[in-house]
């Protein structure tokens, strides 16, 4: 479960970014999560609840935002939803689909005190 060393990361991360802060306690943590990042948002809220427990993030409120996939047609320039990596354009129907969004796995904001 990679999941788990993403929540340790993000954990540490958002820790780290609070000290500087000079704030001892996160109260939210917002994230992008993909569809095609690999990231099952699920397996990552519970993981990251284990990861945040002895923390300046524990208790934190996890909002994920989840990204739907989408593609741009190299050859034609069309824009649209794709399911996959391996899509064809449906203006066109050539597979020159460049993925332009839902591979995204970020800190969208945090909250201090």
């Amino acid at each position: 479960m990679h999941e788990m060393s993403i929540a340790m990361s993000i954990v540490d991360a958002v820790a780290d970014r609070a000290r500087q802060e000079g704030c001892s306690r996160v109260t939210g943590v917002d994230l992008v999560v993909g569809r095609l990042s690999g990231v099952e948002a699920e397996s990552l809220r519970f993981c990251f609840e284990a990861a945040a427990r002895n923390t300046p993030v524990e208790g934190a409120e996890l909002l994920i935002e989840e990204r739907e996939p989408s593609g741009t047609c190299d050859a034609c320039g069309a824009h649209f939803p794709v399911a996959g990596y391996h899509a064809s354009c449906p203006a066109c129907g050539l597979f020159r689909v460049r993925i332009v969004s839902g591979e995204e796995l970020a800190v969208k904001s945090i909250t201090i005190e």
